[in-house]
């Protein structure tokens, strides 16, 4: 017998789940299909796009001339004179020569600004920009922050020139493509493709925003564009982590928002103005939280210090945390610095403080960091002399005296206990604490004695406190470390 094939009814329902089934897996297909359009096939079209934006610099310094041997010859030998008599025959006598040096930029204006690292240019007598058609226009500088490593050029041309756009660097994403083009090693344009590897990060500066990058950057890409795939700039070529002098693909781009507010204030003054409240600041850690009191997590920055300035006339104190600024939550020090440097100077700010336990709300005016630059804080006044030498939690103290202010070449209002030794086995050692630091607050409160800083010990062990907070002065920079009791 032939089997019978059996008709199974289906129901309005069960048709409904189907067809919503092969709908989804029809958007399943077409969403994969997108996500692989998104990746391209080249970046042809891109490079074709941007490259005539982008710039060679050559650079000319004049040298000095040598005023002694080239290498290694010690004065006074009997070889210096053939060294120098051998320099002479060379050309390479006290005459002064020229050097050159290379870079990338690009342009940002039809009329003519061009945008790229300062120590690209820094010290140069001329400045030449070599366009990708091949044209050489010479450029004046408009003005240059070392302090974010850019420089803003101008050239001037009989037609308008091809620019690029920044884009908004806080929307690039860690994967994203980038594109980098600029001069690398003195081969002319190039093309470089990568991803964002890593976003807001910090090599030395205050300022620092950072875009890391596995787009091969080398020498001479300083100061070029990194591209997003709209063909906007997110970012500056800057620096490169390697240990032979190439790309390994770790490169660093200065962040586009950092850029854009450095090259505004370059245009229109010629110079950076960013805000200043004058304090001496410091970060929060772990172990100093229990010792101060009110204070919930690391969040906040602690001062240290407060020179003449905004701060001060506003009355902010020494030990204070800053818990706010103009209404922006402060998580630490960084993040401090850099909002303050961008905002306005001679704008009137609230700062909340923790202060005693308690919140206070002070109202400052800011001054123009660049005019404080040269500023040196000050150091609180005592009594100077007690002969008398201890050991205290690991260190040996001793309070300040004439010999000892000389010796370590403290300034003349000076005062407190100098540390004249640490047990390397110690808790203090492994906080940091070495011979010839300063000890000048103990508990938020002056130490000018060793009784006080043997008060200030008793009083946090009778209120069952595990550490102590200590104020710590080295080359004359205050930090504050939180020091075990037991």
């Amino acid at each position: 017998m032939k089997p019978q094939a059996v008709s199974v009814p289906i129901s309005n329902t069960s048709y409904v789940k189907m067809m919503w089934l092969s709908f989804i897996a029809i958007v399943a297909l077409v969403a994969q299909a997108v996500v692989v359009q998104a990746r391209p096939d080249s970046f042809a079209d891109l490079a074709e796009q941007v490259s005539p934006s982008v710039v060679n610099i050559t650079t000319s310094t004049t040298v000095a001339g040598r005023t002694g041997p080239r290498g290694v010859v010690p004065e006074g030998s009997p070889f210096e004179d053939f060294f120098r008599e051998f320099q002479d025959r060379q050309g390479e006598g006290e005459r002064p020569r020229r050097s050159s040096a290379l870079g990338s930029g690009f342009v940002i204006s039809e009329d003519g600004y061009v945008v790229t690292n300062n120590h690209v240019i820094d010290g140069a007598d001329e400045i030449l920009i070599e366009f990708f058609s091949g044209e050489e226009l010479p450029a004046t500088v408009i003005g240059k922050d070392p302090n974010t490593d850019l420089a803003l050029l101008k050239v001037e041309s009989a037609e308008p020139l091809q620019f690029v756009s920044f884009g908004d660097s806080d929307t690039a994403r860690v994967g994203d493509w980038v594109l980098a083009v600029g001069n690398p090693l003195g081969q002319g344009f190039s093309v470089s493709a990568g991803i964002v590897s890593a976003r807001n990060r910090a090599l030395s500066g205050n300022y620092d925003d950072y875009i890391q990058t596995d787009a091969a950057i080398n020498r001479g890409n300083s100061g070029g564009p990194l591209f997003n795939m709209d063909g906007e700039v997110v970012g500056v070529n800057t620096a490169i982590l390697s240990p032979n002098g190439g790309s390994i693909g770790i490169g660093f781009s200065m962040a586009s928002n950092v850029v854009t507010r450095v090259i505004d204030q370059l245009e229109k003054f010629g110079e950076t103005r960013r805000g200043w409240l004058g304090v001496q600041i410091q970060n929060i850690s772990e172990d100093m939280v229990e010792t101060i009191d009110g204070l919930e997590g690391t969040a906040g920055a602690i001062v240290t210090n407060v020179p003449e300035g905004p701060a001060k006339e506003a009355g902010i104190l020494a030990n204070d945390v800053i818990m706010s600024f103009d209404g922006q939550d402060v998580e630490d020090v960084r993040g401090l610095v850099r909002t303050v440097g961008n905002t306005e100077v001679g704008k009137a700010v609230r700062v909340v403080v923790l202060r005693d336990g308690k919140t206070q709300t002070l109202k400052v005016t800011l001054g123009r960091r660049e005019d404080a630059e040269a500023a040196v804080p000050a150091v609180a006044e005592g009594p100077t002399d007690e002969p008398t030498e201890k050991e205290i939690l690991g260190l040996t103290v001793t309070p300040v005296t004439e010999s000892l202010r000389s010796e370590l070449g403290l300034d003349a209002e000076a005062v407190g206990l100098v540390v004249t030794g640490v047990d390397e086995a110690s808790k203090a050692f492994e906080k940091g604490l070495r011979q010839g630091d300063l000890i000048v607050e103990a508990s938020q409160q002056a130490v000018l004695a060793i009784s006080d800083l043997d008060g200030r010990i008793e009083e946090a062990k009778d209120a069952g406190r595990k550490s102590i907070l200590l104020l710590v002065h080295r080359g004359g920079e205050p930090r504050f470390v939180a020091l075990g009791l037991e």
